[in-house]
Formats: structure tokens, sequence, C-alpha cells
């Protein structure tokens, strides 16, 4: 059972959330703040029929500052495709075996491939496999390592 903190969280920060974009702390804000924030946390809750389970939360900074390195980085190699084409680009498409099977992390794993310039997440299939477009796909080993162990692994300690 969750402690009583971690089931308003959700509520907390949509509360707050509204305040910041409505850019007022009048009364009649904060009341529908707090209806609007209680109502629709308690409305997601009965949407989520399995519940994420995570341990080692420390290990998720690290993770962070991974994701946006290899983001910055992305986003230069595709700025340097575009402004300056080379004949042996390659794009392609990749299948990649995956251990994890929490829902969960898989779901972080779909957003972090997702929002990194230069790739797409295509498929997460039932037999445990991903699909993965890549804008310039140079050497498929090096993805297979790069997604199994800088991202897999990290989110099957915390979520498996």
């Amino acid at each position: 059972m969750a402690s009583p903190f971690v089931k308003m969280l959700l509520p907390l920060c949509m509360f707050v959330l509204w305040l910041l974009l409505n850019e007022s702390a009048s009364a009649g804000q904060i009341m529908l703040g707090l209806a609007l924030a209680l109502w629709l946390g308690w409305a997601s809750s009965r949407l989520r029929p399995l519940r994420a389970r995570p341990r080692r939360f420390w290990l998720l900074p690290g993770l962070f500052c991974k994701v946006v390195i290899d983001i910055l980085k992305s986003n230069w190699a595709v700025a340097r495709l575009i402004w300056v084409p080379r004949a042996e680009m390659s794009p392609g498409f990749i299948t990649i075996p995956l251990d994890m099977r929490d829902p969960h992390g898989l779901a972080f794993l779909a957003c972090i491939l997702t929002y990194t310039p230069g790739t797409v997440l295509v498929d997460i299939g039932t037999e445990g496999t991903m699909t993965l477009h890549v804008l310039d796909l140079q050497n498929e080993a090096e993805w297979v390592d790069l997604v199994k162990n800088r991202y897999e692994r990290t989110l099957k300690e915390v979520f498996e």
C-alpha cells in the first residue's frame, strides 16, 4: 500500500501546475485548482490497472544525465547530417532483443529512444523485441549495445 504522501503527489503537482499556468493565486483559482487536482487525481488512479513498483530511485538521476548527454550529442549529429549531407548516410531499421518485461520500464525506454533525435521507436513486440528506426545506421551492434547496456540495464534495475 502506498503512503499518503505518494498518493497525494499527483494532485499536488497538478494543483501547483494549475496555479503556475493561470499565473494567479486568487481564492477562486486556488479553490478551482484544488477541486480539479483532487478529482482528476482520483479519476486517473481508476484508469491505471497496473501499478508501478519502482525501486532504486537513486539510479534515475544518473540515467537522466546520460539521456540528456545522448540527446545533445544526437542533436549535434542530426544537425551535421542535415547541414552537411553525405552520400553514405544509411537510414535503417534494427531489431533489438529486450530482457525487460515491466510495462513501465518499457514505456520509459520508448520515451528515451523517441526523444533522442535521429531515432524513432517503431514497435515493441510481444516476443521481447523492439524495432527502432535510425536515421544513420552505421553499426547495428553499437546500437544494440547502447540500448541494452546504457538504458535497459538501468531501467530493469529500477522497475524489475
